[in-house]
């Protein structure tokens, strides 16, 4: 009040302003935390596509357990064995054999009915093929060929995505296709070495098999290339919005629950995504092109990584909203954090009064409760953040650690306590706010 009895005006300012500045607060970290969350979904998917693009060793784990997958062997084998008995002209060899026969001067009946060995001929033709190509495509080799070809032609996934370049994988037109090549000749060497002399003279045709049949496929070019652009950035920034947002917040842990719970809807979003497109793919592709649980398995396999990434986000998610609300207010949050300092308060003082006392060091542990566990947590933070594609087990691994080294240094806290004979401290309980 000003000495006459009127207002302070100063003092309504300040007032005003300490209620303007957290309502500025408030939708400055609302706008950050809604962008970093709308975000999220895109940065992992461009996160994935640019590990396939620039990370060779990562590209070829992608696509090596196709080379072992049944179904797609199943696939290959079926359309190479189609291929070299359809470059086999069975009519010319009854027609030779028709010839011979009458030459050595064998019944008119059975020169006739010589063309109607062209069916078991195929046949059997068909069979011995099959099985030499089988041996081929489910041997060691095939997957040390597949893997080395891949490795040497990783310009595929940039071709695909981008169109540029030329690589064992290509777009063409609408559909994605792999040069098999390499395959194409090992199969002829190995049907020559098993007598079949004729195949030494396959022609070098058609030696592409159809991955993917995409309408679109051009829309999809456009849209991976702008992904392979922010591929790197794209993470960065989300994160740091997140990170920002929370800061910001007058009320950090809220605002950190609010986003890991976000984070976690719009990972199973994606995830849930993911399954709708599988369907719509496998839909898409003709049966004469692919074989539906070919097309499974390959759709699975090049996509294994991103629900993988996905799942481990929503994982992560799950266990940093529960940290937060472990950190809160609520009685059942406080009940938690009493009985877990009551437990370790237990062994502590237990160890103590068995002479495993830790004097000065438990008690300093005691008075720095609080850094001790930001430290634990953000070193765990950290070695997910260094590992190279976390998968939810290596996220479950890091949580196991990082409560076994809080529950040991509250171990350590409470053993440290007063000289023999002293009461033995109260037990702490963790801070709520």
């Amino acid at each position: 009040m000003a000495p006459n009895g009127a207002p302070n005006p100063g003092h309504d300012g300040r007032r005003t302003a300490a209620v303007r500045h957290p309502r500025l607060r408030y939708a400055g970290a609302s706008v950050l935390l809604v962008l970093a969350l709308l975000l999220a979904p895109f940065a992992v998917v461009a996160a994935w596509a640019n590990s396939q693009i620039a990370d060779t060793s990562r590209y070829v784990q992608t696509v090596a357990p196709l080379a072992t997958e049944p179904a797609v062997q199943n696939a290959v084998t079926d359309r190479l064995t189609n291929r070299v008995v359809g470059n086999v002209d069975v009519k010319a060899i009854t027609d030779s054999l028709a010839a011979a026969l009458q030459k050595a001067g064998a019944p008119p009946l059975v020169v006739e009915h010589t063309p109607a060995l062209a069916g078991p001929l195929k046949d059997a033709l068909t069979k011995g093929v099959h099985a030499v190509v089988s041996k081929v495509v489910t041997s060691d080799q095939f997957a040390e060929v597949w893997d080395a070809a891949n490795r040497r032609a990783h310009g595929a996934v940039v071709k695909v995505l981008t169109g540029e370049g030329t690589s064992a994988v290509q777009a063409r037109g609408n559909t994605v296709v792999l040069d098999i090549g390499t395959l194409i000749d090992n199969v002829k060497k190995r049907l020559v070495d098993a007598g079949y002399q004729r195949a030494a003279k396959i022609p070098t045709v058609d030696r592409t098999i159809p991955l993917l049949k995409v309408d679109k496929l051009q829309q999809a070019q456009g849209l991976m290339r702008l992904l392979d652009v922010l591929g790197s950035w794209l993470p960065v920034l989300t994160v740091a919005l997140a990170a920002l947002g929370i800061w910001v917040a007058p009320a950090h842990r809220v605002a950190l629950l609010t986003t890991a719970m976000g984070s976690a809807v719009l990972m199973t979003v994606l995830l849930v995504a993911l399954a709708v497109l599988r369907g719509v793919y496998l839909d898409s592709v003709p049966p004469t092109t692919l074989p539906r649980d070919a097309a499974a398995a390959i759709f699975d396999t090049l996509v294994r990584f991103l629900r993988q990434s996905a799942r481990t986000l929503l994982v992560v998610s799950v266990i940093t909203a529960l940290a937060a609300w472990l950190y809160g207010p609520s009685r059942p949050a406080g009940a938690v954090r009493r009985t877990a300092a009551r437990s370790t308060g237990a062994m502590g003082r237990a160890a103590a009064r068995r002479g495993l006392r830790t004097g000065g060091l438990g008690q300093w542990l005691d008075a720095h409760r609080g850094w001790t566990t930001g430290i634990v947590i953000a070193g765990g933070a950290l070695a997910l953040v260094l590992w190279n594609f976390p998968t939810p087990g290596a996220v479950a691994l890091v949580l196991g650690i990082v409560v076994l080294v809080l529950v040991l240094l509250g171990i350590l806290a409470a053993a440290g306590g007063g000289p023999p004979g002293a009461a033995p401290a109260p037990d702490a309980e963790a801070p709520g706010t």
